[in-house]
């Protein structure tokens, strides 16, 4: 059993689990022969979108609002409280689409440096706009990459949740990060990550500003943390120099799971950071979580299903030895 001090809850480690015969669920690899540009891809300059605009001649990162947005930000107030039963509020919000590239056939494990840095830069620009709006609290920036992740395309992109209430992911970091500050005088992530760069088992990547590890207490088979060294609270608070290091990381990671099992590595990517409520949130740390479904194959995934759903996230390999294989490949980029 492994404590996850960020969230403030268990994980069960049962590594004896890989030695059982498979004979579920497989899916096929991700495709490998998709094309510069697509005429029929909603987010490939100049093409059509679904909601009637067209798309710009776009040469680098291009973000517009999503056409089928899950908040919206004229979403009227209300709200329901039937005896501590039955609660609901109204939730408004702003949903943006980032698209990296013009590309449609690359993804950040194979676009330069400097490509990703624009698309970096493109987010903290996000998150310092919509965390200005008043009404909102939270940003979170996420990729999901690969249909087996439910990306509905696959032109290099993210997206930009803006919510009025802080989620329940962060929320329970942000509780994690204030407990640990409390008990311990300094914060949660600083310390952890000088503690696993000290140890260096559980290190995938590492320079002087940014450290990609598998947290001891990961959930999925190859889950990474991305974190910068330095003490900042979000995308916002990134040197220049940081941003290419973070950008450098990005492309090791991605391009590290490509060769996990030599294929397209499906993944979703996502940034935690400082809530725009108001509040300094200095306990915050930014960190990014990769968490990817392949298990033992690039056809087998891992399943939140029975136990997880029922108990608690449990994971078949230790974060050590997912590590030590990552770290290999990562060696050679």
């Amino acid at each position: 059993m492994r404590f996850n001090p960020l969230t403030r809850t268990w994980l069960q480690v049962s590594p004896q689990r890989t030695q059982r015969p498979w004979q579920g669920e497989t899916a096929p690899p991700a495709r490998r022969d998709v094309p510069a540009y697509d005429p029929d891809c909603y987010l490939c300059p100049g093409n059509a979108r679904a909601g009637g605009a067209r798309n710009p001649h776009y040469a680098s990162t291009f973000v517009f609002d999503n056409d089928f947005a899950a908040l919206v930000p004229d979403t009227p107030p209300g709200a329901l409280d039937e005896s501590g039963l039955l609660i609901a509020r109204a939730e408004p919000g702003v949903c943006r689409v980032v698209c990296f590239t013009p590309r449609h056939d690359l993804s950040v494990a194979r676009m330069t440096t400097a490509q990703t840095r624009l698309v970096i830069n493109a987010w903290a620009a996000q998150y310092t706009e919509l965390g200005a709006l008043p009404f909102v609290r939270s940003v979170i920036v996420f990729e999901n990459n690969g249909p087996m992740m439910g990306a509905s395309n696959p032109h290099p992109h993210a997206q930009v949740w803006a919510n009025a209430t802080i989620p329940n992911e962060v929320a329970a970091e942000q509780a994690g990060l204030l407990a640990y500050r409390a008990e311990h005088g300094i914060c949660l992530l600083c310390a952890y990550v000088e503690r696993e760069l000290a140890e260096g088992t559980r290190v995938v990547h590492a320079d002087e500003r940014i450290a990609v590890l598998v947290p001891f207490w990961a959930t999925w088979p190859f889950e990474t943390m991305v974190v910068p060294r330095r003490h900042i609270r979000g995308l916002n608070e990134l040197e220049p120099d940081e941003r290419d290091a973070l950008a450098n990381a990005m492309r090791i990671t991605t391009a590290t799971y490509d060769r996990v099992f030599d294929a397209p590595f499906p993944y979703s990517m996502g940034f935690h950071q400082r809530p725009t409520d108001g509040e300094p949130h200095d306990e915050w740390h930014l960190h990014a979580h990769y968490l990817p479904p392949l298990l033992r194959s690039a056809t087998v995934r891992k399943y939140m299903v029975g136990y997880e759903l029922l108990g608690m996230p449990q994971r078949d390999i230790t974060a050590e030895s997912a590590a030590e294989r990552l770290r290999a490949l990562a060696a050679t980029l």
